[in-house]
């Protein structure tokens, strides 16, 4: 059973002694947890670098780096300063515990402490722990801090080599300038400080602090910063005119060449610290710089795309506007050559009609002669039977030329009346004589095959543009009259409506497809065989309707063919609405 209560958590157990390491594993994998373990503090510096764990135990005396100076180095770091430590010692003192806990230990246990105790303290410091703990984010990695001592002593080399690494840091040391500079590299990048004795050495000490400085001073604007200087020299404390020079030089810190190695460690201790700090904060400031710049480019690039987007939407609209307008010229250049072919049409029928009507009345005055001539002579002729054979003869001859003439007449009287059907706008047009009008003309194409119904039960007079039954009836009761194969029937209607005058067409032909009939208005459409129609005829009278501000529907006829609705407001001779 799972001692602790809570879910199971990944421990990293930082402990030399493999007995001791042994009893907490042992411990805590028996509570649930996961547990890992490293020897040094430097081998769990590095395994922080992977994935985090929950929380680390630490035994404070470790070989090399001690416990206290790794918690130091977990709380530095921006990635790992909220993993909660746990310090374990065999010793005891206020003074240990002191030193551990200020080292950013969340709490100190000495190693005898009761098991129970213990599970309970770490229970405790998991308590609230969150995802977001362990997870890998943009973070700089966990190191030692690197440290270059330059002394040409041996003795005091060697002694200041031993005393930084057994505080855990990765410490190297040089006897000369040249071997500094070489350690150092072209910019000094990875080193955290160097410590450099300022008085008693062979070489010129201030030299190479100024050559120090002006390597680490090229360098400024990287992540890391530059190595802080460290000079080592004078009394206790340092006179002013050394601390004046150290520091013109580029020195950061001039320590007492007699200072104690407690106090060494702490001024040490502090300036590394200060320097991991300033790097931290460069590298958080670099990296929101690079944020903002990839914001910025973010940014930058969904205003260029949607620029772009709207410039295509902007080039596809002034397409389409000058594919309509094209296509309006187009339809207005079609409609002016119908209405000049219209007007032409009605020049040469009234010209015709003019001509007819020339014969035709100087005809009709003489007929008019004749027939008085042979009533008179009938008169005279007595009782000879065979002249009053002939003579009657004459006179049903004269009857049929009679009737032939009014004909001739009245087809003339429709024609001059057909030919003045464009004179512009609106008036009181005779629907039913001008339909009438219309199958006259078409009555050579209707002949004996097709049978023509009449319904005429709307008002007769109708204010509206001629062209309403002008072009859009007859165009209308041509195509029945070219649909219909054979025998067939065209029934033609009128109807009042409110306010609404009704014409309808309907006849016995095949009718048009449901496919087909949401495109038989459009311009230059037609499904007669190529060269019997231009597809204009429709589209024409779909706009004279629409110049009415009326509607033309197509459906199916109950003559089973097809059957045209045309409908038109009723107005008055002013163009007002019809009361």
């Amino acid at each position: 059973m799972n001692a602790m209560g809570d879910s199971a958590a990944r421990i990293l157990v930082v402990e030399d002694s493999d007995t001791q390491a042994l009893q907490i594993r042992y411990l805590l994998e028996g509570a649930g947890h996961q547990v890992d373990r490293a020897a040094t503090a430097e081998a769990a510096l590095e395994a922080l670098n992977g994935r985090l764990p929950d929380l680390v135990i630490a035994d404070y005396h470790l070989p090399g780096m001690n416990g206290d100076e790794l918690s130091r180095q977990i709380k530095l770091s921006v990635r790992t300063r909220r993993l909660p430590v746990l310090m374990l010692t065999e010793g005891r003192g206020e003074g240990l515990e002191r030193q551990g806990l200020e080292s950013g230990a969340d709490a100190y246990l000495p190693k005898s402490v009761d098991r129970d105790l213990l599970l309970l303290r770490i229970r405790a410091l998991l308590r609230g722990r969150s995802e977001a703990q362990t997870e890998e984010g943009d973070f700089s990695a966990l190191r030692r801090a690197r440290l270059l001592v330059v002394d040409d002593g041996a003795t005091a080399r060697m002694w200041l080599a031993r005393l930084l690494s057994d505080d855990g840091y990765a410490v190297q040391a040089v006897a000369t300038p040249e071997e500094a500079e070489a350690a150092l590299g072209q910019d000094g990048a990875g080193w955290d400080a160097v410590l450099l004795r300022l008085e008693g050495t062979a070489f010129d000490a201030f030299a190479l602090c100024r050559n120090l400085h002006a390597l680490r001073s090229a360098a400024e604007g990287a992540e890391a910063g530059g190595f802080h200087i460290i000079g080592l020299g004078g009394g206790n404390p340092p006179s002013n005119a050394l601390l004046s020079a150290a520091f013109d030089a580029g020195a950061d810190e001039l320590l007492p060449a007699t200072i104690t190695r407690d106090a060494l460690r702490v001024r040490v201790r502090a300036m590394v610290r200060r320097k991991l700090l300033q790097d931290e904060t460069r590298r958080i400031e670099a990296a929101a710089r690079r944020n903002a710049l990839e914001m910025a480019g973010a940014r930058a690039e969904a205003a260029a795309a949607a620029a772009k987007a709207a410039l295509a939407d902007a080039l596809a609209q002034a397409n389409a506007e000058l594919e309509a307008k094209n296509r309006e010229l187009t339809e207005a250049q079609a409609q002016l050559i119908q209405a000049a072919k219209l007007a032409s049409l009605g020049e040469l029928v009234a010209g015709i009609a003019h001509e007819i009507n020339n014969p035709l009345a100087f005809i009709l005055a003489h007929q008019g002669t004749v027939e008085r001539l042979l009533g008179r002579l009938a008169d005279r002729l007595g009782q000879d039977a065979e002249a009053a054979a002939m003579l009657a003869r004459c006179r049903d001859r004269m009857g049929a030329v009679s009737l032939g003439l009014q004909r001739i007449q009245d087809l003339v009287l429709k024609l001059r009346r057909f030919s003045r059907l464009d004179d512009g706008g609106f008036q009181d047009v005779d629907v039913p004589e001008a339909l009438e009008t219309i199958l006259a003309l078409l009555g050579h194409k209707i002949g004996e095959r097709i049978t023509v119904t009449r319904d005429y039960r709307a008002p007769r007079t109708l204010h509206c543009s001629p062209a309403l039954l002008n072009q859009v009836a007859m165009n209308i009761v041509g195509n029945a009259v070219d649909a219909i194969e054979g025998a067939g029937t065209i029934a033609i209607s009128t109807r009042s409506e409110g306010t609404q005058y009704v014409i309808e067409i309907a006849d016995s032909g095949p009718g048009i497809p449901p496919e087909l009939r949401e495109r038989i208005f459009e311009p230059f459409f037609t499904t007669k065989p190529a060269g019997s129609g231009t597809g204009l005829g429709l589209s024409i009278a779909y706009r004279v309707v629409r110049s009415h501000d009326g509607t033309i529907t197509l459906g199916r006829s109950s003559l089973g063919g097809a059957r045209f609705v045309i409908s038109v407001p009723m107005r008055d001779a002013r163009g007002g609405p019809r009361p």
